[in-house]
Protein backbone atom coordinates (compact mmCIF):
# COMPACT_ATOMS: atom_id res chain seq x y z
CA UNK A 1 0.00 0.00 0.00
CA UNK A 2 1.20 3.67 -0.96
CA UNK A 3 1.72 5.74 1.70
CA UNK A 4 -1.56 8.73 2.12
CA UNK A 5 -3.78 9.63 4.38
CA UNK A 6 -7.02 8.29 3.42
CA UNK A 7 -9.43 10.59 1.85
CA UNK A 8 -13.13 10.57 1.15
CA UNK A 9 -14.81 11.20 -1.93
CA UNK A 10 -16.45 14.16 -3.54
CA UNK A 11 -16.14 17.20 -0.78
CA UNK A 12 -16.88 15.78 2.61
CA UNK A 13 -16.17 12.12 2.27
CA UNK A 14 -17.64 8.81 2.80
CA UNK A 15 -15.10 8.28 5.23
CA UNK A 16 -15.49 11.14 7.05
CA UNK A 17 -19.41 11.02 7.30
CA UNK A 18 -18.88 7.53 8.30
CA UNK A 19 -16.73 9.04 11.55
CA UNK A 20 -19.03 11.98 11.88
CA UNK A 21 -22.06 9.41 12.46
CA UNK A 22 -19.91 7.99 15.10
CA UNK A 23 -18.71 10.48 16.47
CA UNK A 24 -22.64 11.83 16.63
CA UNK A 25 -23.30 8.56 18.20
CA UNK A 26 -20.84 9.18 21.19
CA UNK A 27 -21.02 12.86 21.80
CA UNK A 28 -22.18 15.87 19.55
CA UNK A 29 -19.46 17.44 18.13
CA UNK A 30 -19.83 21.04 17.29
CA UNK A 31 -18.13 21.08 13.79
CA UNK A 32 -20.65 18.95 12.37
CA UNK A 33 -23.70 22.15 12.52
CA UNK A 34 -27.32 22.03 13.61
CA UNK A 35 -30.08 20.90 11.42
CA UNK A 36 -32.42 23.89 9.67
CA UNK A 37 -35.62 24.30 12.13
CA UNK A 38 -38.42 27.16 12.83
CA UNK A 39 -38.46 30.22 10.27
CA UNK A 40 -35.33 28.63 8.06
CA UNK A 41 -36.79 25.23 7.43
CA UNK A 42 -40.34 27.21 6.49
CA UNK A 43 -38.54 29.04 4.21
CA UNK A 44 -37.09 25.95 2.47
CA UNK A 45 -39.90 24.03 1.90
CA UNK A 46 -41.19 26.96 0.41
CA UNK A 47 -38.20 26.16 -2.56
CA UNK A 48 -39.47 24.16 -5.46
CA UNK A 49 -36.12 22.05 -5.29
CA UNK A 50 -37.39 21.09 -1.74
CA UNK A 51 -39.51 17.84 -1.21
CA UNK A 52 -39.61 14.98 1.66
CA UNK A 53 -36.45 16.99 3.63
CA UNK A 54 -34.32 16.84 1.15
CA UNK A 55 -33.15 19.23 -1.46
CA UNK A 56 -33.26 17.73 -5.24
CA UNK A 57 -31.31 18.37 -8.18
CA UNK A 58 -33.43 19.11 -11.49
CA UNK A 59 -31.64 16.21 -13.28
CA UNK A 60 -32.17 12.51 -11.62
CA UNK A 61 -28.90 11.89 -10.18
CA UNK A 62 -27.71 7.81 -10.07
CA UNK A 63 -26.81 5.37 -7.48
CA UNK A 64 -24.24 6.79 -4.70
CA UNK A 65 -21.02 4.74 -5.49
CA UNK A 66 -20.70 1.64 -2.89
CA UNK A 67 -19.17 2.75 0.05
CA UNK A 68 -17.08 -0.59 0.69
CA UNK A 69 -16.14 -0.06 -2.89
CA UNK A 70 -14.66 3.25 -2.57
CA UNK A 71 -12.66 2.80 0.80
CA UNK A 72 -11.55 -0.52 -0.73
CA UNK A 73 -9.56 1.46 -3.50
CA UNK A 74 -8.35 4.61 -1.20
CA UNK A 75 -6.78 1.79 0.46
CA UNK A 76 -5.32 0.04 -2.84
CA UNK A 77 -5.19 3.48 -4.75
CA UNK A 78 -1.31 3.39 -6.77
CA UNK A 79 -1.86 6.82 -8.06
CA UNK A 80 0.28 9.85 -6.75
CA UNK A 81 -3.01 11.46 -5.54
CA UNK A 82 -0.79 13.70 -2.65
CA UNK A 83 3.13 15.05 -3.69
CA UNK A 84 5.64 12.36 -2.23
CA UNK A 85 7.20 15.40 -0.59
CA UNK A 86 5.02 17.70 0.36
CA UNK A 87 5.93 21.39 -0.31
CA UNK A 88 7.02 24.01 2.58
CA UNK A 89 4.97 26.56 3.33
CA UNK A 90 4.64 28.10 -0.08
CA UNK A 91 5.19 32.26 0.54
CA UNK A 92 2.96 34.34 -0.76
CA UNK A 93 4.05 37.61 -3.08
CA UNK A 94 4.42 40.31 -0.91
CA UNK A 95 1.41 42.09 -1.36
CA UNK A 96 -0.31 45.65 0.20
CA UNK A 97 -4.02 45.01 0.55
CA UNK A 98 -4.80 48.17 1.50
CA UNK A 99 -3.80 49.65 -2.39
CA UNK A 100 -6.44 49.66 -4.51
CA UNK A 101 -6.36 46.87 -7.59
CA UNK A 102 -5.27 47.15 -11.02
CA UNK A 103 -8.08 47.51 -13.07
CA UNK A 104 -10.93 47.00 -10.60
CA UNK A 105 -9.90 43.63 -9.46
CA UNK A 106 -7.38 41.75 -7.72
CA UNK A 107 -7.60 38.16 -7.83
CA UNK A 108 -5.71 35.80 -4.90
CA UNK A 109 -6.27 31.84 -4.86
CA UNK A 110 -5.21 30.25 -1.20
CA UNK A 111 -5.43 26.86 -2.49
CA UNK A 112 -8.60 24.41 -3.29
CA UNK A 113 -11.27 26.31 -3.72
CA UNK A 114 -10.96 29.59 -1.16
CA UNK A 115 -9.75 32.78 -3.51
CA UNK A 116 -10.19 36.56 -2.56
CA UNK A 117 -11.55 38.90 -4.38
CA UNK A 118 -11.16 41.97 -4.83
CA UNK A 119 -13.61 44.16 -6.44
CA UNK A 120 -14.60 47.52 -6.40
CA UNK A 121 -12.77 48.38 -2.84
CA UNK A 122 -14.63 45.31 -1.23
CA UNK A 123 -13.10 41.71 -0.34
CA UNK A 124 -15.39 39.09 -1.22
CA UNK A 125 -13.90 35.59 0.18
CA UNK A 126 -14.85 31.92 -1.66
CA UNK A 127 -14.87 29.05 0.30
CA UNK A 128 -12.44 29.74 2.91
CA UNK A 129 -10.56 26.46 4.44
CA UNK A 130 -7.84 27.21 6.47
CA UNK A 131 -7.83 24.15 8.51
CA UNK A 132 -5.86 21.23 8.43
CA UNK A 133 -7.89 18.75 7.74
CA UNK A 134 -11.20 18.70 6.12
CA UNK A 135 -12.93 16.66 8.70
CA UNK A 136 -15.08 17.08 11.66
CA UNK A 137 -12.30 16.13 13.72
CA UNK A 138 -8.55 17.33 13.82
CA UNK A 139 -6.89 14.08 14.40
CA UNK A 140 -8.23 12.25 10.98
CA UNK A 141 -9.14 13.18 7.69
CA UNK A 142 -7.85 14.90 4.41
CA UNK A 143 -5.04 16.55 5.32
CA UNK A 144 -3.58 19.84 3.54
CA UNK A 145 -0.64 19.34 1.45
CA UNK A 146 1.20 22.38 2.20
CA UNK A 147 -0.04 25.19 5.35
CA UNK A 148 -1.98 28.20 3.61
CA UNK A 149 0.39 31.02 2.63
CA UNK A 150 -1.26 33.31 4.77
CA UNK A 151 -2.18 32.81 8.26
CA UNK A 152 -5.51 32.99 9.94
CA UNK A 153 -4.91 35.19 11.99
CA UNK A 154 -4.19 37.90 9.34
CA UNK A 155 -6.75 37.23 7.14
CA UNK A 156 -8.82 37.75 9.69
CA UNK A 157 -7.48 41.39 9.73
CA UNK A 158 -7.79 41.98 6.19
CA UNK A 159 -11.34 43.57 6.79
CA UNK A 160 -13.58 40.93 4.34
CA UNK A 161 -16.85 42.59 3.34
CA UNK A 162 -18.50 39.38 2.25
CA UNK A 163 -17.94 35.24 2.86
CA UNK A 164 -19.44 33.60 -0.12
CA UNK A 165 -19.96 29.56 0.74
CA UNK A 166 -21.31 27.14 -1.98
CA UNK A 167 -22.25 24.06 0.17
CA UNK A 168 -21.57 22.74 4.06
CA UNK A 169 -19.26 19.92 3.07
CA UNK A 170 -15.85 20.06 5.26
CA UNK A 171 -13.85 21.02 2.19
CA UNK A 172 -15.90 24.26 1.97
CA UNK A 173 -17.15 24.80 4.70
CA UNK A 174 -14.55 24.91 7.66
CA UNK A 175 -15.31 25.35 10.98
CA UNK A 176 -12.16 26.95 12.24
CA UNK A 177 -12.08 29.58 9.71
CA UNK A 178 -15.63 30.11 9.99
CA UNK A 179 -14.60 30.57 13.76
CA UNK A 180 -11.99 33.40 12.83
CA UNK A 181 -13.70 35.14 10.62
CA UNK A 182 -17.21 35.14 13.43
CA UNK A 183 -14.70 38.05 14.89
CA UNK A 184 -15.21 40.04 12.56
CA UNK A 185 -17.80 42.14 11.17
CA UNK A 186 -18.13 40.52 7.59
CA UNK A 187 -21.52 39.10 6.03
CA UNK A 188 -22.10 35.83 5.11
CA UNK A 189 -23.73 35.07 1.79
CA UNK A 190 -25.29 31.37 1.66
CA UNK A 191 -27.32 28.64 -0.12
CA UNK A 192 -30.45 28.12 1.80
CA UNK A 193 -30.78 26.23 5.28
CA UNK A 194 -26.78 26.68 5.61
CA UNK A 195 -27.01 29.61 8.13
CA UNK A 196 -28.58 26.67 10.53
CA UNK A 197 -24.69 25.84 11.39
CA UNK A 198 -23.68 29.47 10.96
CA UNK A 199 -25.94 30.76 13.91
CA UNK A 200 -25.45 27.60 15.37
CA UNK A 201 -21.63 28.59 15.67
CA UNK A 202 -22.64 31.79 17.27
CA UNK A 203 -22.56 34.39 13.78
CA UNK A 204 -25.95 36.35 14.54
CA UNK A 205 -28.85 35.54 11.58
CA UNK A 206 -28.15 39.31 10.66
CA UNK A 207 -25.25 38.94 9.14
CA UNK A 208 -26.33 35.71 7.36
CA UNK A 209 -28.28 35.94 4.00
CA UNK A 210 -29.38 32.65 2.34
CA UNK A 211 -30.51 32.30 -1.10
CA UNK A 212 -32.63 30.04 -3.24
CA UNK A 213 -31.38 29.54 -6.95
CA UNK A 214 -31.69 32.61 -8.54
CA UNK A 215 -31.89 34.69 -5.58
CA UNK A 216 -30.15 37.59 -5.48
CA UNK A 217 -28.85 39.81 -2.47
CA UNK A 218 -27.01 43.27 -2.93
CA UNK A 219 -24.34 44.37 -0.19
CA UNK A 220 -22.52 47.50 -0.75
CA UNK A 221 -22.67 47.87 -4.04
CA UNK A 222 -21.66 44.14 -5.05
CA UNK A 223 -24.55 41.78 -6.16
CA UNK A 224 -24.79 38.28 -5.25
CA UNK A 225 -26.56 35.91 -7.07
CA UNK A 226 -27.43 32.17 -6.31
CA UNK A 227 -27.04 29.79 -9.63
CA UNK A 228 -28.39 26.53 -10.03
CA UNK A 229 -25.48 23.45 -9.39
CA UNK A 230 -25.61 19.62 -9.67
CA UNK A 231 -24.06 18.23 -6.53
CA UNK A 232 -25.11 17.28 -2.87
CA UNK A 233 -24.38 18.06 1.02
CA UNK A 234 -23.80 17.20 4.24
CA UNK A 235 -21.91 16.97 6.92
CA UNK A 236 -22.81 13.68 8.52
CA UNK A 237 -24.14 10.12 7.08
CA UNK A 238 -27.85 11.21 8.35
CA UNK A 239 -27.93 14.87 6.93
CA UNK A 240 -27.64 14.46 3.34
CA UNK A 241 -29.31 17.27 1.33
CA UNK A 242 -30.48 18.62 3.67
CA UNK A 243 -29.23 21.96 2.96
CA UNK A 244 -28.80 23.38 -0.40
CA UNK A 245 -26.16 23.71 -2.88
CA UNK A 246 -24.78 26.58 -4.89
CA UNK A 247 -22.52 28.18 -7.56
CA UNK A 248 -22.74 32.20 -7.64
CA UNK A 249 -22.69 35.17 -9.79
CA UNK A 250 -20.77 38.18 -8.37
CA UNK A 251 -21.62 41.49 -10.34
CA UNK A 252 -19.63 44.51 -9.39
CA UNK A 253 -19.79 47.87 -11.61
CA UNK A 254 -17.87 46.69 -14.37
CA UNK A 255 -16.61 43.26 -13.70
CA UNK A 256 -18.75 40.04 -13.26
CA UNK A 257 -17.40 36.77 -11.50
CA UNK A 258 -18.77 33.21 -12.06
CA UNK A 259 -18.15 30.62 -9.52
CA UNK A 260 -19.14 27.14 -10.12
CA UNK A 261 -18.63 25.46 -6.71
CA UNK A 262 -18.73 21.74 -6.34
CA UNK A 263 -21.02 20.86 -9.48
CA UNK A 264 -21.18 18.28 -12.27
CA UNK A 265 -21.68 19.14 -15.74
CA UNK A 266 -25.25 19.75 -16.42
CA UNK A 267 -27.57 21.92 -19.19
CA UNK A 268 -28.20 24.86 -16.45
CA UNK A 269 -24.39 26.71 -17.57
CA UNK A 270 -25.73 27.79 -20.56
CA UNK A 271 -29.07 28.77 -18.96
CA UNK A 272 -26.52 30.88 -16.11
CA UNK A 273 -24.60 32.60 -19.31
CA UNK A 274 -28.25 33.21 -20.67
CA UNK A 275 -29.13 34.90 -18.02
CA UNK A 276 -26.38 36.61 -16.00
CA UNK A 277 -23.55 36.22 -18.58
CA UNK A 278 -21.03 36.94 -19.95
CA UNK A 279 -18.67 36.81 -17.00
CA UNK A 280 -15.09 38.28 -17.09
CA UNK A 281 -14.05 35.52 -14.82
CA UNK A 282 -14.65 32.24 -14.73
CA UNK A 283 -13.64 30.00 -11.06
CA UNK A 284 -14.21 26.53 -12.14
CA UNK A 285 -13.81 23.49 -9.52
CA UNK A 286 -11.33 20.81 -11.83
CA UNK A 287 -10.64 18.25 -9.05
CA UNK A 288 -11.94 15.41 -7.16
CA UNK A 289 -13.70 13.91 -10.29
CA UNK A 290 -14.36 10.03 -10.71
CA UNK A 291 -16.14 8.46 -12.75
CA UNK A 292 -18.30 6.93 -9.57
CA UNK A 293 -19.42 10.36 -8.65
CA UNK A 294 -19.43 11.94 -12.34
CA UNK A 295 -22.92 13.21 -11.53
CA UNK A 296 -21.65 15.50 -9.23
CA UNK A 297 -18.08 16.79 -10.19
CA UNK A 298 -16.31 18.53 -12.96
CA UNK A 299 -13.98 16.81 -15.16
CA UNK A 300 -11.14 19.21 -16.26
CA UNK A 301 -12.70 18.99 -19.95
CA UNK A 302 -16.31 19.56 -18.69
CA UNK A 303 -14.80 22.53 -16.55
CA UNK A 304 -13.76 24.34 -19.71
CA UNK A 305 -17.14 23.53 -21.54
CA UNK A 306 -18.65 25.13 -18.84
CA UNK A 307 -16.44 28.36 -19.11
CA UNK A 308 -17.37 28.57 -22.37
CA UNK A 309 -21.12 27.87 -21.94
CA UNK A 310 -21.43 30.76 -19.12
CA UNK A 311 -19.46 33.46 -21.72
CA UNK A 312 -16.78 33.38 -19.32
CA UNK A 313 -13.54 35.69 -20.00
CA UNK A 314 -10.55 34.55 -18.18
CA UNK A 315 -10.53 30.94 -16.45
CA UNK A 316 -9.10 30.13 -12.86
CA UNK A 317 -9.33 26.46 -11.96
CA UNK A 318 -9.38 25.70 -8.28
CA UNK A 319 -10.49 22.71 -5.69
CA UNK A 320 -7.53 20.70 -6.97
CA UNK A 321 -3.84 20.37 -5.65
CA UNK A 322 -4.65 21.19 -2.08
CA UNK A 323 -6.21 18.19 -0.61
CA UNK A 324 -6.48 14.46 -1.51
CA UNK A 325 -10.02 13.57 -2.13
CA UNK A 326 -9.89 11.40 -4.87
CA UNK A 327 -8.31 8.92 -6.88
CA UNK A 328 -6.56 10.89 -9.47
CA UNK A 329 -2.70 11.85 -9.42
CA UNK A 330 -2.91 15.27 -7.80
CA UNK A 331 -1.28 17.08 -10.25
CA UNK A 332 -3.81 15.83 -13.14
CA UNK A 333 -6.40 18.19 -13.15
CA UNK A 334 -4.06 20.78 -13.86
CA UNK A 335 -2.28 19.16 -16.71
CA UNK A 336 -5.82 18.34 -18.09
CA UNK A 337 -7.45 21.69 -17.84
CA UNK A 338 -4.35 23.43 -19.59
CA UNK A 339 -4.57 20.81 -22.34
CA UNK A 340 -8.54 21.70 -22.32
CA UNK A 341 -8.02 25.05 -22.47
CA UNK A 342 -5.37 24.83 -25.45
CA UNK A 343 -7.56 22.99 -27.09
CA UNK A 344 -10.67 25.73 -26.87
CA UNK A 345 -8.82 28.76 -27.19
CA UNK A 346 -9.44 29.67 -23.22
CA UNK A 347 -7.46 31.99 -21.66
CA UNK A 348 -6.41 30.37 -18.08
CA UNK A 349 -4.56 31.71 -15.09
CA UNK A 350 -2.48 29.07 -12.64
CA UNK A 351 -1.76 30.83 -9.93
CA UNK A 352 0.47 29.23 -6.69
CA UNK A 353 -1.36 29.22 -3.63
CA UNK A 354 -1.16 32.72 -2.42
CA UNK A 355 0.32 34.29 -5.83
CA UNK A 356 -1.70 37.62 -6.62
CA UNK A 357 -2.80 37.95 -9.79
CA UNK A 358 -4.85 41.61 -11.19
CA UNK A 359 -4.28 43.95 -14.18
CA UNK A 360 -6.42 43.30 -17.83
CA UNK A 361 -4.22 40.47 -18.52
CA UNK A 362 -2.67 38.61 -15.72
CA UNK A 363 -0.31 36.20 -15.79
CA UNK A 364 0.50 33.05 -14.02
CA UNK A 365 2.04 30.05 -15.28
CA UNK A 366 5.58 28.87 -12.18
CA UNK A 367 3.86 25.86 -12.79
CA UNK A 368 4.64 25.36 -9.40
CA UNK A 369 3.33 21.86 -9.06
CA UNK A 370 5.74 21.28 -11.62
CA UNK A 371 8.29 22.23 -9.49
CA UNK A 372 7.33 19.96 -6.87
CA UNK A 373 7.49 16.74 -8.74
CA UNK A 374 10.82 17.67 -9.50
CA UNK A 375 12.41 17.44 -6.23
CA UNK A 376 9.81 14.30 -5.64
CA UNK A 377 12.09 12.89 -8.90
CA UNK A 378 15.29 13.67 -7.33
CA UNK A 379 14.39 12.15 -3.96
CA UNK A 380 13.49 8.68 -6.01
CA UNK A 381 16.02 8.55 -8.31
CA UNK A 382 19.07 9.85 -5.80
CA UNK A 383 21.47 13.09 -6.13
CA UNK A 384 22.46 12.27 -9.95
CA UNK A 385 19.53 11.99 -11.39
CA UNK A 386 16.44 14.18 -12.58
CA UNK A 387 13.88 12.98 -14.30
CA UNK A 388 11.48 14.85 -16.50
CA UNK A 389 8.05 14.99 -14.93
CA UNK A 390 5.57 13.29 -16.79
CA UNK A 391 2.12 14.52 -18.48
CA UNK A 392 -0.57 12.75 -17.50
CA UNK A 393 -3.05 12.29 -20.43
CA UNK A 394 -6.56 11.78 -20.30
Amino acid sequence: MNKKSISAWSGGSILMGAMAAFAAFSTHCTSMGMAPDGERLERMKASPRYSEGHFRNDAEMPEKPNFFAVMWKFLWNKANTEPAIHPATLDRQAADFDRAPIDGLRITWFGHASVLLELDGKKILLDPVWGQRVSPVGFAGPQRFYAPPMPLEELSRLQIDAVVISHDHYDHLDYPTIMALAKTETIFIVPLGVGSHLEYWGISKERIKELDWWDSVDAAGIRYTATPAQHFSGRTLSDRDTTLWAGFAIQGKSKKIFYSGDTGYFAGFKEIGKRLGPFDLSIMAIGAYDKQWAAVHLTPEEAVQAHKDIGGGLFLPVHWGTFNLAFHPWTEPIQRTLQAARENGVEVVAPAPGEILEGAHPVAFSRWWEETKLAENAESAGPAGLTEPQEVGN
